[in-house]
């Protein structure tokens, strides 16, 4: 089970800015939509029409404090793991310490040089067989150092700098992540946040929705504008600090709110995490994948994948709105990328097939276009022209469908309880959605053998109430 700090009855009374300052934690993690509404509340205590505090309870009343448990799902992303373990066999090893930040690559890397003066070895000459010192070096640089002690510093400082680059990538990965499913709502500053109640009420509310986990479903994803968000929206009046919600939604209502100067800002923004996304997807792509399914294959990393491609999506579907805003996307003429798909499960495939379905057509034109990162390096040619051909092809029409335009603006979505999900699968408890996860029901991977049982009677005990395709329990 994981853990969540909620305010209850003792925490009544609690400053504004104390609840605030926890919705703000909430935009770097994973509160469910309905634990945000339940701390709006209060942060709005005193402001909000009986309508609006009836709006608010259609959720706040399904919160974890409310309800008296706790969701089995983590209330926050991964957070990539630092060095301090590598520094501390490092400063063992040499007898000594220095100043750093295990948690930055770059301080990471700045220990390890520093550690390694005292035996010639560099970040950029750590390779193990040819560049340590043999014992006429060791001697001649004053080493008074037998082979094995050596090799073990050498080997232990190694270890250090991969950690670093490991570790820069992995926060590079989160980072994506994030601005793929909150914008840039996590960098907002705290003294900023706070300073405008209403505008952050809102952000921290409909980024929990934009965060809600995908349902193993034949259905799309809903719309996390639902009619809590849209609520809190119409409470932003003009004097709101519409600077601050653009960075979280880049609809036209918002973005007309906004100077040229910002919009041409903002439209920056997406530019770099678009290229970066496209940069890190490059690097992830298995040349081997059928463009036409997208199934996933063995060894692929699809979480990554997906998750990349979320941010990737995201980032160029708000561009494709920051150009609209500023009149200028005939810049498409030009240069026009498409979007990026998801690696499906091959589960998923056969039940979308065995219901008389199929892949999902964007699959079809995104099959027919260059790929997104040659189109943005310029190595490939891929004006709209192409990708207006692509869509008339796969029977899309180009704009409503967000290839060549913004996509069309979805209705205001009615609010739903967040379902208890194991991979993407609902399960109507808790605990026995804590017991099937660390079985690895559902993960596509084989099932505990210790746990299979357990697994087995609470699949029969009906415990699992949403879409199931397929069972993945061994036999008895």
């Amino acid at each position: 089970m994981t853990s969540m700090t909620f305010h209850d009855d003792k925490d009544s009374g609690r400053s504004r800015r104390e609840i605030l300052a926890e919705l703000h934690d909430s935009l770097d993690r994973r509160y469910r939509p309905e634990d945000v509404a339940d701390l709006v509340l209060p942060a709005l205590d005193g402001q909000l029409s009986r309508r609006e505090r009836t709006v608010l309870e259609r959720a706040a009343r399904y919160s974890s404090r409310r309800e008296g448990w706790f969701s089995s799902m983590s209330t926050d992303y991964a957070r990539p793991v630092g060095g301090t373990r590598q520094v501390a066999a490092a400063s063992r090893l040499f007898e000594r310490s220095a100043q750093v930040d295990p948690d930055v690559p770059e301080s990471l890397l700045e220990f390890a040089a520093n550690m390694g003066r005292e035996i010639r070895w560099t970040p950029d000459r750590g390779d193990f067989l040819a560049d340590r010192l043999n014992r006429d070096a060791r001697k001649a640089a004053g080493m008074d150092l037998s082979k094995r002690q050596y090799n073990r510093r050498f080997r232990v400082l190694r270890r250090v700098a991969a950690k670093a680059g490991t570790l820069g990538t992995e926060q590079v990965k989160r980072r994506l992540l994030m601005v793929g499913v909150t914008g840039f709502g996590a960098d907002i500053p705290l003294e900023r946040f706070v300073s405008d109640v209403d505008a952050a009420c809102f952000v921290a509310y409909y980024t929990a929705r934009r965060k809600t986990r995908r349902k193993f479903s034949l259905s799309g994803r809903e719309n996390p504008f639902d009619e809590i968000a849209s609520m809190l929206l119409d409470r932003c009046a003009d004097r709101s600090d519409w600077w601050m919600i653009a960075q979280v939604r880049t609809t036209p209502d918002i973005l007309g709110r906004l100077t040229d100067e910002e919009r041409g800002r903002l439209l920056g923004q997406w530019s770099a995490v678009m290229r970066h996304s496209a940069d890190v997807l490059r690097a992830c792509w298995n040349p081997g994948t059928d463009r036409t399914t997208m199934l996933v294959r063995r060894g692929d990393d699809s979480t990554t994948w997906n998750n990349l491609a979320v941010a990737y999506n995201a980032a160029r579907a708000a561009w494709l709105s920051c150009l609209a805003s500023l009149d200028a996307l005939e810049l498409l003429e030009v240069a026009c990328p498409g979007k990026v798909m998801r690696l499906m499960a091959a589960d998923l495939a056969a039940w979308h097939r065995e219901t008389g379905g199929d892949v999902d057509p964007d699959t079809a034109v995104w099959a027919a276009l260059p790929l997104p990162w040659e189109v943005l390096d310029g190595t490939a040619a891929c004006p709209r022209v192409t990708v207006e051909a692509a869509c008339h092809a796969a029977g899309l029409d180009p704009e409503q469908t967000g290839w060549t335009a913004p996509a069309a603006r979805r209705g205001v979505a009615v609010f739903r309880p967040t379902p208890e999900l194991v991979h993407g699968v609902t399960v109507a408890d808790p605990v026995w959605a804590a017991l099937l996860r660390r079985a690895g029901v559902f993960s596509g991977r084989s099932v505990k053998p210790e746990l299979a049982a357990d697994a087995r009677h609470g699949l029969a005990s009906g415990v699992v109430v949403g879409d199931l395709p397929a069972a993945d329990l061994p036999e008895k």
